[in-house]
C-alpha cells in the first residue's frame, strides 16, 4: 500500500503527538517518584527491568517487524503470529518464575525474587499489544495510539503516584509499569477492530520467520548489549550507583525516543511502500536524517550543557552523581538519527541479512570496548557506550551506499548544518551558565538563549530542514483549517 506525503505526514503528526503526550506524563510522574523514591529502588527495577527487555524482545522482535514489512499480509498472518507469540510468552514467564531465587541471589536482593515474578505477567500484555501495534502501522493509524498511550499513563501515572506516596518504594515502579501494560491492553481492545481469529498457519509463520529471525537475533544482541553494562555494574557497584547511570540516560533517552523514534517509527511502512524505488528511499532517507538531526542535535547539546542545574531542580540533590551519566548519554543519543535512519532503510528493503551482519559486528566491537573500560570504573564504562556509538554510525551507514546511493560524504554533509550550530549554541549557553545567579534564574537565561540563538541562525542562514519543517507546519495547519471550514 502506497502512502502519499500527506499520509506519512499526518501518521508523523499523530505519533509525534502520542510520543510527545505520552512521555510527557512519564517525565512528570518520573520526576514525582525519583523524589519520592530512593536511588536503590531505581537500581533493583532496573536489574529486573533487564530480563523483561530481554524476554520482550524475544516475544515482540521480528514477527512485529515482518507483519509491517510484507506486502500482503492478511488476518491469518496476524492471528499465527498472536498464538505463536502467547506461546513463546508462556513459556519465557515459566523460565522466569522458576530462574528468579537465583537471580536475586546472584545480586544478593532478596527482593528481586517477587517482584521479578509480578512484573513479568506484563510480557502477555506486551505480546498482544505488539500485535495491534503492528496493524496500526501498517495502516498508519498513529492516532489511536496517541489516545491508548495517553490514557495508559494518566491511569499507570496516578497508580504508581499513589504507592509512591504510601510508602511501598520499588512495588510503586512495579505498580506503575505493569498499569502502564494492562490500561494499553484494554483501550487498544476497544479501538483498534483487529481481534485474534482461529486462523493459523504454519507455512506463513515460517514466511514471516525467514525475514523475522534476522530481526529477532539482530534485537536480542543489541538488547543484550545495551543492558549487559546494567547487568555488570548491578554486580560490581551498588543498587543506588546503578540507579544513578539509569538516570543519567533517562533524560536523553525519553527526548531521543521521542522525536527520532516517532519519525523512525513512521519511516519504516512509508519506506516499505517504495522498496522496489531506491531513489525514492534515499530521498525519504535524506529527509529524515536532516530533518532528526536538526531536531535531536540542539536538544542534546543543550541538556548536555545544562544537566547539573537540571537535575538539582528536578530531581534535586539526592541524584547529582547522575550529571556526568547524563551528559555522557546527550552525546552518544545525539548519533540516534543517523542509526536508526540507516538502519530503518535496510529493514524496509528487507535486506535483514544485511541488518543482522551489522548487528554482530558492532556488538563485537562493543563487547571489546566493554572489557577495556571495566577495570577503569563505570564512567569509563559510559564513556565507552559513546566511543561504540561513533563507530557504529560509521557501520551503520556503510551498506546505504551500495543499496541506495547515500555514501558517507553525503551523510556528513547532510549532518554539518545541525552539527555547526547545536556546537555554537552550546558553547553559547555554556558561557552563560558562568553568571553568578541563582540556579533558576540561570536555567532560565540558557534555555531562553539557546532556543533564540538556535532558530535565529537557522533562520538567518535558510537551513534547508528549518524551512522544510516551517513549510511542513504550514502545510499541517492549512489542512485542519481547510477541514474545520
Amino acid at each position: 500500500m502506497k502512502h502519499t506525503k500527506a499520509s506519512v505526514i499526518s501518521s508523523l503528526f499523530w505519533r509525534l503527538m502520542e510520543r510527545g503526550g505520552s512521555q510527557g506524563i512519564q517525565f512528570i510522574v518520573q520526576i514525582i517518584l525519583a523524589r519520592l523514591l530512593l536511588p536503590e529502588d531505581y537500581g533493583v527495577i532496573a536489574i529486573v527491568t533487564i530480563f523483561i527487555a530481554l524476554s520482550n524482545t524475544f516475544v515482540q522482535s521480528g514477527f512485529n517487524t515482518a507483519l509491517i514489512q510484507k506486502k500482503d499480509a492478511d488476518k491469518t498472518d496476524f492471528s499465527s503470529v498472536f498464538y505463536v507469540s502467547m506461546s513463546i510468552t508462556a513459556v519465557l514467564y515459566a523460565i522466569l518464575f522458576v530462574t528468579s531465587p537465583l537471580i536475586a541471589k546472584f545480586y544478593n536482593m532478596p527482593e528481586l525474587t517477587a517482584v521479578l515474578r509480578v512484573l513479568a505477567v506484563s510480557l502477555f500484555f506486551g505480546a498482544y499489544n505488539s500485535i495491534q501495534i503492528a496493524y496500526i502501522s501498517r495502516n498508519m493509524m498513529f492516532k489511536m495510539l496517541f489516545f491508548s498511550s495517553l490514557g495508559a499513563f494518566i491511569v499507570s501515572g496516578i497508580a504508581g503516584v499513589v504507592a509512591a506516596y504510601r510508602g511501598y518504594g520499588v512495588w510503586a515502579l512495579v505498580t506503575y509499569q505493569l498499569t502502564s501494560q494492562v490500561a494499553v491492553t484494554v483501550i487498544l481492545w476497544f479501538i483498534v477492530k483487529w481481534r485474534p481469529a482461529p486462523l493459523f498457519s504454519f507455512k506463513r509463520v515460517k514466511e514471516l520467520f525467514t525475514f523475522g529471525w534476522k530481526i529477532l537475533v539482530s534485537s536480542l544482541l543489541n538488547t543484550l548489549y545495551l543492558e549487559v553494562r546494567s547487568l555488570i555494574i548491578g554486580k560490581i557497584y551498588t543498587p543506588a550507583m546503578l540507579g544513578f547511570y539509569n538516570r543519567g540516560k533517562q533524560f536523553p533517552t525519553l527526548i531521543v525516543d521521542n522525536i527520532d523514534g516517532s519519525i523512525q517509527s513512521v519511516m519504516l511502512p512509508a519506506l516499505s511502500a517504495h522498496q522496489n524505488d531506491a531513489l525514492r528511499v534515499k530521498e525519504m532517507v535524506r529527509r529524515s536524517v536532516m530533518t532528526s538531526s536538526f531536531i535531536v542535535f540542539p536538544l542534546m547539546a543543550g541538556l548536555a550543557v545544562v544537566a547539573e542545574p537540571v537535575i538539582r531542580i528536578v530531581l534535586t540533590d539526592k541524584w547529582l552523581p547522575a550529571v556526568p551519566f547524563m551528559q555522557i548519554f546527550c552525546i552518544t543519543y545525539a548519533l540516534r538519527p543517523i542509526h536508526t535512519a540507516n538502519l530503518q532503510a535496510i529493514n524496509a528493503l528487507g535486506r535483514s541479512d544485511i541488518f543482522l551482519k551489522l548487528e554482530i559486528i558492532k556488538k563485537i566491537i562493543g563487547i571489546v570496548i566493554l572489557l577495556i573500560s571495566i577495570p577503569f570504573g563505570i564512567y569509563a564504562i559510559a564513556l565507552g557506550v559513546l566511543i561504540n556509538g561513533i563507530i557504529s554510525a560509521f557501520v551503520n551507514a556503510y551498506p546505504s551506499k551500495t543499496l541506495f546511493d547515500y555514501s558517507y560524504a553525503e551523510q556528513l554533509k547532510d549532518l554539518l548544518p545541525a552539527s555547526l550550530l547545536s556546537v555554537f549554541m552550546g558553547a553559547a549557553v555554556f558561557m552563560l551558565g558562568m553568571l553568578k545567579l541563582s540556579v533558576w534564574l540561570t536555567l532560565t537565561i540558557q534555555v531562553a538563549s539557546g532556543v533564540l540563538l538556535y532558530f535565529g541562525a537557522s533562520t538567518l542562514f535558510k537551513i534547508d530542514s528549518f524551512l522544510y519543517l516551517t513549510q511542513t507546519f504550514r502545510e499541517i495547519l492549512s489542512g485542519r483549517r481547510g477541514r474545520d471550514s
